[in-house]
């Protein structure tokens, strides 16, 4: 077993938010405590820190290649992984060698063991999240990157990423998302999202759904001194069209020495926008940087389960398409269904859905009615809490047919074989721990 494999299960005793969601978890002084103890390794590389509803880990891994191309060693820090536990540590083309994983294991965990528990502030408990957030700081600074681009977890405000001295700042589309733990409206989310602005940082900033959520990080830039981007104020003549799988797009600034136009392999409307905040982002860091450079940065950006294509399974050889994407957000949802209409206009399309419990499934069911040949039904697996009674509920209510088992593992390898059979397209969505449960199914690493 790999010394990653022991260091996941080490893990496992400490409270994990993404299994098992609690309030009154989150504060920073912890997070503190623990990188005073390590001499603060995140402060041995300059970071970029990115924070929203949808896309963030798009556009962090944009960043990411963008420095990467341009001769930057970079580390990236995003959740979650869908088969691999370094796919949340890792460079933006691959893993970093395996003893840059094994020694920041063998600094970490021994002094981590040796905290007497009456030492850590408010008595709390340390968290998962902490930890592996921890570890990530670790393993950079041993990795001795230049760059380390991170995505926050939850919110902003408090997530143990929010101690970072960032260089640059990017918030993507706020959504009603976590609204227990974040707020029941889109300003009290955006709130939680701006704690993430420090003092005198740019910060790039998507277009939001309305202005008052504008508003909020305004205010809160205003109040510490930090310039900010909005970038439909800084970007013009964005375009895009799809060719050959990809996604071709084009885009101005008064920024940029001419137009940057770039072929994307990670597809989708929202990756235009991402493509376009990435590139503002990366000019403010490095004014330098090159039209060239972003083009290529941009082209070379992929991340796993986000509209995931895949062909030629040699189990299921007649299966036209796999498509995995971990929408689970009704916005997300509906722009990946309008992304397959796009590409995929008049094919065959069937349907294997699952969501957590704490998603608004009933206005992700009426986004499907009449898209697809087959809905299949199932859960996400057992790590995140579900509720397919709900699913199905949603799905009745909006008119759809579907079939439906709690059996995930043996449902997933019947929507395939069915999907096969019909000769359809097989869109599975709804959460990424569905799109790991596929790929562990179908025997899919990649």
């Amino acid at each position: 077993m790999k010394a990653v494999d022991v260091f996941v299960k080490w893990l496992d005793d400490y409270l994990n938010f993404e299994k098992t969601p609690s309030k009154g978890i989150f504060w920073l002084d912890t997070m503190k405590y623990l990188c005073h103890r390590f001499k603060n390794p995140q402060n041995y590389y300059t970071t970029v820190h990115v924070a929203g509803s949808k896309g963030k880990g798009s556009v962090c891994r944009m960043i990411a290649c963008i420095l990467e191309e341009a001769g930057f060693k970079t580390g990236l820090y995003s959740s979650p992984h869908i088969t691999d536990f370094r796919e949340r540590i890792c460079t933006p083309s691959g893993f970093f060698e395996e003893s840059i994983y094994e020694e920041a294991i063998r600094e970490m965990v021994p002094r981590i063991e040796s905290i007497i528990p009456g030492t850590l502030p408010g008595n709390r408990p340390i968290t998962w999240f902490e930890l592996v957030t921890l570890y990530s700081f670790i393993v950079l600074k041993n990795a001795h990157v230049d760059y380390g681009v991170y995505e926050v977890g939850l919110g902003g405000r408090l997530d143990s990423t929010n101690i970072i001295s960032p260089k640059v700042c990017c918030i993507t589309p706020i959504e009603l998302e976590h609204t227990e733990f974040l707020g029941d409206t889109l300003e009290k989310i955006a709130y939680e999202k701006a704690g993430i602005i420090k003092h005198n940082t740019p910060v790039v900033i998507a277009k939001q759904q309305n202005e008052s959520v504008n508003q909020v990080f305004k205010d809160k830039c205003k109040e510490v001194g930090a310039p900010y981007y909005f970038v439909d104020d800084f970007i013009k003549n964005l375009d895009f069209k799809y060719v050959n799988n990809c996604m071709e797009v084009s885009f101005e600034s008064h920024l940029f020495a001419r137009p940057i136009k770039t072929r994307l392999n990670m597809i989708g409307d929202v990756q235009a926008q991402n493509a376009a905040m990435a590139a503002i982002a990366v000019k403010e860091l490095y004014p330098m940087i090159t039209e060239d450079i972003i083009e290529k940065g941009l082209s070379k950006a992929e991340l796993p389960g986000r509209f995931e294509r895949m062909e030629h399974l040699s189990s299921y050889p007649s299966l036209p398409l796999l498509v995995l994407d971990g929408a689970h957000t009704v916005n997300s949802i509906r722009h990946t269904i309008s992304t397959m209409e796009k590409l995929y206009n008049g094919k065959k399309i069937n349907l294997l859905f699952a969501c957590a419990a704490d998603k608004d499934v009933e206005d992700m069911a009426l986004l499907c009615k009449d898209k697809f040949n087959k809905i299949f039904i199932t859960k996400p697996g057992i790590v995140k809490a579900s509720n397919i009674e709900k699913a199905c509920n949603a799905f009745k209510k909006a008119g759809i047919p579907f079939t439906s088992s709690e059996d995930y593992s043996h449902f997933i390898l019947n929507a395939v074989k069915q999907s096969e059979d019909d000769n359809a397209i097989l869109l599975v969505t709804g959460s990424f721990y569905l799109i790991s449960e596929v790929k562990k199914a179908l025997c899919i690493w990649k």
